[in-house]
Formats: structure tokens, sequence, C-alpha cells
């Protein structure tokens, strides 16, 4: 019979770099990533994107070996590697067989440490980037989340844009790179994760060969919580379609109420058997994709609605939704819909983590939000304990009028920034 089990460990390199490990014996793949405590909220306005910009440049090239030759270090081995920046953290990563693992740390070594951030180079992946921002401004059912965040965090960094300003982009030097890397790109911040048949002690070893070259540095800064807003932003744009968000920020990924606020979102805005699924698109037909989502953060998190609806259904829409998030704060939801949806949660959570990607991903978060590793059984015990009252108590904290906010994006003239 297979065995089902998986085994945690952590050292802590003398360089104070983390290598956290899931070993999952049972799988021939292992799935690796170098997370940095790094993203746009430690930006500035006028670095705004940087964070994302050096992730792009970080595949362009290194004093060993050319962009081609990085694409292909891993794909020639069947395995693949890739990057993403987000709010508050940075993750460089590589999918493939447990037998390349040596391959993988390589690799992510020699970007990290040896890349050259050529001129040329920087230019042509302006352009890319640039092309990046044009999408996004083109697909507003992606945009009202970015306008949704700088509403809900004006003039903070946690409302910057992850791809940043467009003239920024285009002034961006090699300096400000070299600068931003030797304050943000250091091993206090740095996390080695990897899950799948993967030894412990041979990648630290591995981790303390190829990781020789990166400093420690003291420039860990505190991002100054954000005032609560309410109220109402419209935005005009070509879209054919109105799309909307509205909400609040709500819990840090260690604040025990997590569990609550996950039960909570579950029931009211995932999938189609949802409060709101059922409501605005089945009963009342006033959209095609309606659904809550929730992130949580270091020092804070995020809750929202989406919905895409006629640009003469908005008050409607928008009402459908404040009612249902009323109807959360009247009366506590009846245990068997609460059971209902601690299944559907717990399934979804297990069927997620069928993946090393997906147990590497959430070892990762762990080690950088908690310092401390919980099993699945944890979690899925913390999500058994959540009552009708936890829900209750979560909805009549966070939807309150006083601080919920709701972000417009209207077919309108198109206005260009």
């Amino acid at each position: 019979m297979q065995s089902t089990e998986t085994e945690f460990k952590k050292t802590t390199l003398e360089n104070g770099i983390r290598v956290v490990t899931e070993r999952i014996p049972y799988v021939r793949s292992v799935s690796i990533g170098t997370w940095l405590t790094v993203g746009s909220s430690y930006e500035t306005d006028q670095t705004n994107g940087l964070s994302h910009f050096i992730e792009h440049m970080m595949f362009k090239g290194t004093r060993t070996r050319k962009a081609f030759e990085i694409a292909q270090s891993l794909e020639s081995v069947g395995g693949h590697l890739n990057a993403f920046t987000g709010k508050e953290i940075t993750c460089y990563y590589a999918h493939l067989l447990d037998e390349h693992l040596a391959i993988a740390i390589k690799i992510l070594a020699d970007i990290l440490s040896n890349s050259i951030f050529d001129k040329q180079e920087m230019e042509k992946e302006k352009q890319v980037i640039i092309e990046e921002l044009n999408a996004l401004e083109e697909t507003p059912e992606e945009l009202i989340h970015d306008l949704f965040m700088s509403d809900l965090f004006p003039n903070h960094p946690l409302g910057y844009s992850i791809i940043g300003k467009r003239q920024n982009i285009l002034n961006f030097k090699r300096q400000d790179i070299f600068q931003f890397l030797a304050d943000h790109y250091s091993t206090e911040r740095m996390v080695i994760a990897a899950a799948g048949n993967v030894d412990h002690r041979e990648l630290v070893q591995l981790v303390e060969t190829q990781f020789r070259r990166f400093h420690h540095s003291n420039t860990l800064k505190q991002i100054e919580p954000c005032d609560l807003r309410h109220g109402r932003n419209v935005i005009e744009n070509g879209a054919i379609q109105a799309h909307i968000c509205l909400g609040t920020q709500s819990y840090s990924y260690r604040n025990p109420k997590k569990f609550a606020l996950l039960a909570l979102n579950t029931l009211l805005g995932a999938g189609m058997s949802s409060r709101l699924f059922q409501n605005v698109r089945e009963k009342y037909g006033l959209a095609y994709s309606v659904y809550s989502f929730i992130d949580f953060m270091y020092d804070t998190g995020l809750f929202g609605v989406y919905i895409g609806t006629d640009r003469q259904k908005i008050e409607d829409s928008i009402g459908l939704i404040q009612d249902e998030l009323e109807g959360l704060t009247q009366e506590p939801v009846s245990d068997e819909e609460l059971q209902r949806t601690k299944s559907q949660l717990k399934g979804s959570l297990m069927l997620g983590l069928e993946s090393t990607a997906s147990r590497m991903n959430r070892l990762a978060r762990m080690e950088i939000y908690l310092n401390d590793y919980f099993t699945l059984d944890d979690t899925l015990e913390e999500i058994d304990n959540v009552t009708p009252n936890d829900v209750l108590e979560v909805a009549n904290e966070l939807f309150r009028e006083d601080r919920i906010y709701t972000t417009v994006l209207k077919p309108g003239a198109v206005v260009k920034s």
C-alpha cells in the first residue's frame, strides 16, 4: 500500500537563509522556490514597478549564461522555470524531476546572484512590460481589482500596482536595480522551499554551496497601517460592461479569525452553490460572473466581492450584494449550511494540495508569515472548529457600513493615463 505521509524539516543557514522542505516520498518530482519578502509594497511612488521589472530581468542573462541558456536549462530535462511578483513576496521557482534538483538550485542561484542587467535587454524588456500594462488596462475584469486596491489603500504601498507606473518603467536605470537589490535581496528575507521527493540534507548542502554570494542586511522595514475607508469611486472607461469591486480590509495571515473568514467567503461567493451566485445570477440574472475573494497579508488582509454587469444594473447589483452581506450580520448561518460549507472548503483545500507546486507554495508562506509549520490536519481541524457564531462575529466586524468601499468601472469616455 502506498504511504501518504509527508515529512517537514527546516534549517537556518549561517548566512540567515531558511531552507524548508516537505518530503513526499511517493512522487518523482520536486517543486522548489526561492522566496523573498519583497514586492510592490516595499516600493516608493518613484520606484513602483521595480520589483516586477527586476523579476523579468533576472531571466535575461548572467555572467555565465545567456537568456536562451537559462530558458533551456530546465526545459531540456522536462522541467520549467518561472517567477512571480506580489504585493509582499517575489518568488523564483522550478518544477522538475527529483533527479535534476541540483540543476534547479544552480540556475536559481545563478540568476539571483549573477544577472548582468544588460542595458539593451533592459530597454527591450521595458517594452514587454508596457505591453503587459496595456493588456491589463484593456482587461477590465482584472483592472478593477488593481483600482479597488488603490482605493482601499490610497497613498499607501499596498495600493501600488504590481506592474507599476508607465513612466517609472520607462525611466528605470541599472543603478536603480542594483540599489534595490542591495536593499532587499538579502539573506534574512530569503526562504528556499521545496516539496516533493526531496532529501532535506542534500538540498541544504546544495544551497550552502550555491548561495554563498548573498549578503545580510538590516533593511527590513515595517509597513505602516492604512486607515479604514468607506465610500465609492466611479471610473469611466471604454468597456462594454460595468465591473464592480466592493469590500474592506480584513485579517492578516496570522489572525486566527481567518478560518471563520475562509468559511464565510466560501458560503458567500465561492462556486455555483454560493449565496451570491444563486441570488444575483440564478434568481435575478444580473451577472454572468459574481464571486467573493480574500487575501491574507503580513499585517492586514482583504475581503471583496466582484461582479460584472450591465451599466443599467449597477445599483441593483450593488444593492443585492449589500443585502447578502447584511444578511450575514443579522443571524448565524444554520449548522447544516455551515457543515456543507466546511466540506466544500476542506475538499477544495485538499484537492489544491495534490500538486507539489501547491505544497511548496503553502510551505513557503507558512514560513514567511508564521515562522512555523502546520500540517494539513492542523488546518482541517481549525476549519472544523469554526462555529456559526464565529462567522456571525466576523461578518459584523467586517461588513459595517463605515468600512465598505466600492469601486465601479463603467462604460463611458476612454480616459488615457
